[in-house]
């Protein structure tokens, strides 16, 4: 059973309406903004704490969160290669994030690295002293948020629970590199290609690409063809291979899922958490980006990371 999070939200004088886009406590961002006149984005700027969404003039406006950088950011400031105790941390906080999602009976059919963000905070900057804990330096600083719901969908009913129904002839939707093997081949996309997409994510922070990268085609259709053709040619088992079983049976239970069938979330984020305490780790959301950052700060140089952070400048909000 999906707890249902209640929020309040108040609204904001006109006066208030800015182009700034303001940080406010929600465990999910999603919206459209239109229209877009002149290229700008027009969002409401309500006082802290506090979300808005409504109407302004011929404008729709919402309030979103204002929030740092992707997890594809940080993949690449940490040299596209993170540690299983970041992957372990970040995937509990992913399974979570998705699983709100499917609670709201929406599937976000776009999970991909670039759509989770962490959270920023005036205190996520600061440099830790002696002996001071990571996780309190900012209650969003270690928050994983979940954007870009432009091809979210419906996937039931709100007051009937009635799921949609079952399709075989649907073009491909969200980033192929990521998609489940069932968007490939044409299959209406339910709460289990989210979750499989998630699968190949976490391989993905693992080891560093994913087999079907890189493959040359002459034209988008013939590309996503190869892709799909090397992932279902690819067992999980060598997709896995070099890591923990955990891994390999996230991504079987996945792959098995029926339609209609709800994913067990406390299953899923049960068998990392277990590997986790195996691995003797601890929850200290100190994530592979923190110790560089901390590591630069210590050492003065600036000098950290290679790939896609070669200048030492860590992506901001971290």
């Amino acid at each position: 059973m999906c707890e249902e999070e209640k929020h309040s939200y108040s609204t904001p004088p006109v006066e208030h309406l800015t182009l700034a886009i303001h940080q406010f406590t929600d465990p999910w961002s999603i919206g459209v903004i239109s229209p877009r006149p002149r290229d700008k984005v027009w969002c409401a700027y309500p006082h802290e704490d506090a979300g808005w969404y409504g109407q302004e003039r011929e404008y729709n406006v919402l309030v979103m969160d204002l929030l740092g950088p992707s997890l594809e950011d940080l993949f690449n400031f940490c040299s596209r290669r993170f540690t299983i105790k970041t992957v372990l941390m970040l995937a509990d906080q992913m399974i979570g994030r998705i699983e709100f999602v499917h609670c709201k009976s929406f599937i976000h059919r776009d999970i991909k690295p670039d759509n989770f963000l962490m959270g920023i905070g005036r205190h996520c900057n600061k440099t830790l002293q002696q002996g001071e804990s990571i996780s309190g330096i900012g209650r969003h600083c270690n928050k994983l948020f979940l954007i870009d719901f432009g091809l979210a969908k419906k996937f039931r009913d709100t007051r009937t629970r009635q799921h949609i129904v079952y399709r075989e002839d649907k073009n491909l939707t969200g980033t192929a590199r990521y998609a489940s093997i069932n968007a490939h081949l044409g299959i209406e996309q339910s709460r289990r290609d989210d979750m499989e997409s998630l699968g190949y994510v976490l391989m993905y922070f693992n080891r560093g690409s994913l087999p079907w990268q890189g493959l040359k085609a002459a034209t988008k259709k013939q590309k996503y063809e190869k892709i799909s053709e090397k992932k279902m040619s690819t067992p999980v088992e060598v997709l896995c291979k070099g890591f923990p079983a955990e891994f390999a049976m996230y991504l079987n239970y996945c792959r098995g899922l029926r339609f209609e069938e709800g994913p067990d979330y406390m299953y899923l984020r049960q068998l990392f958490r277990i590997l986790f305490r195996t691995l003797n780790h601890q929850y200290d959301y100190t994530f592979d980006w923190t110790m560089l950052k901390q590591k630069a700060a210590t050492s003065g140089t600036g000098a950290v990371g290679t790939t896609g952070a070669a200048a030492g400048i860590p992506p901001p909000g971290i």
